[in-house]
């Protein structure tokens, strides 16, 4: 579990039990206690609204939101989900490994060793990245075969990490309290920059042109330019910022200490809206129309376009990714993946 010192005034899972939180970084604060959605967001599969734009969903049979998943099980308490445009793979952080699963069918393809209590994945167009808390390093692996490709320094307590088409951002926060956000060089594992970012940065995303950093232990999101590692701006939002995603245009932010989610505008940081995300929200991911929400008893789905909850899956989850079809949240407590 991360240190409390992580956290500032610290932030408190719901119940440690509940949802083990993030490792040692993200299990903290106090947060509104998770309320039932009201009634009109259940029953019936909800039209989606999308699909009147695009046919391809109609023949996809992926025309409504859907109110059932089906479950695969992987390793030992995964976070950090990613996909590589075939596979899904998954941080195991409870049994130091990685799980390879065929987004077709949920077939598990492969499950290898990496470091110490990994968190994080992230594809790199041709392997993927693993972050290792315990060991403060990150893993290079071979994503056809899922073979080791080298093991490199990664900071304190390496997070979610983010790719920029050359290279790989990883926040981390060392025992220094230096907190800082890595650069290195995914061609070959040297470190470029380490650029100081807010207090305790746990996640990261990409917007084309910059970089941003979640401050779990605050309420601000830093924007860090790719090319050299400027920090452009750091931007209130909600407490205890975890997971973040960019939908093309904005930035959106789940913050888990008071149960809300921030969307910015991307271009200078603007705060467009804080939407209520009461049961501890965790990761964020857009699958092209949506941003869904995992958080302690609910994953929520909002539509981007205005922030409106327009759905709901009663899930305790924490890594969220999008394959292209459909959504994949890690079940953490239930040592799997549960596909939309």
């Amino acid at each position: 579990m991360k240190s409390s010192w992580l956290v500032g005034v610290g932030l408190c899972v719901v119940v440690l039990a509940v949802i083990n939180l993030s490792p040692v970084q993200a299990q903290k604060a106090a947060k509104a206690t998770p309320q039932r959605p009201p009634e009109d967001l259940m029953g019936a599969p909800r039209l989606d609204e999308g699909a009147r734009l695009n046919p391809l969903k109609i023949a996809l049979l992926h025309w409504y939101l859907a109110d059932t998943s089906t479950f695969f099980k992987v390793g030992n308490q995964p976070y950090g989900l990613c996909f590589d445009g075939e596979n899904i793979w998954t941080a195991n952080y409870g049994d130091n490994t990685v799980s390879k699963v065929h987004a077709s069918d949920g077939k598990v393809l492969g499950r290898f060793s990496v470091g110490g209590q990994p968190y994080g994945v992230t594809f790199d167009g041709a392997n993927i990245w693993v972050s290792n808390e315990e060991d403060n390093t990150v893993s290079k692996l071979r994503a056809s075969d899922g073979k080791t490709l080298g093991t490199f320094p990664a900071g304190g307590y390496p997070g979610w990490m983010t790719f920029d088409g050359e290279n790989l951002w990883i926040p981390n926060s060392p025992v220094t309290r230096q907190f800082t956000v890595t650069k290195l060089r995914v061609r070959d594992g040297k470190i470029l920059g380490s650029f100081p970012v807010g207090n305790a940065p746990i996640a990261a995303a990409f917007d084309g042109a910059n970089v941003w950093v979640t401050n779990n232990g605050e309420n601000t999101v830093t924007k860090v330019r790719a090319s050299d590692g400027t920090v452009l701006g750091t931007f209130t939002v909600g407490y205890g910022a975890l997971g973040v995603a960019f939908d093309g245009a904005n930035i959106w932010v789940a913050n888990r200490g008071d149960g809300t989610i921030t969307e910015l505008k991307a271009s200078d940081g603007t705060v467009l809206g804080t939407f209520s995300a009461p049961d501890g929200p965790y990761g964020v991911a857009f699958d092209g129309a949506y941003i869904w929400v995992t958080g302690d008893r609910f994953t929520s789905v909002y539509r981007a376009s205005d922030g409106t909850r327009v759905g709901f899956h009663q899930l305790q989850a924490t890594g969220v990714a999008f394959d292209g079809t459909f959504v994949w949240v890690a079940d953490t407590n239930g040592n799997g993946l549960e596909k939309f």
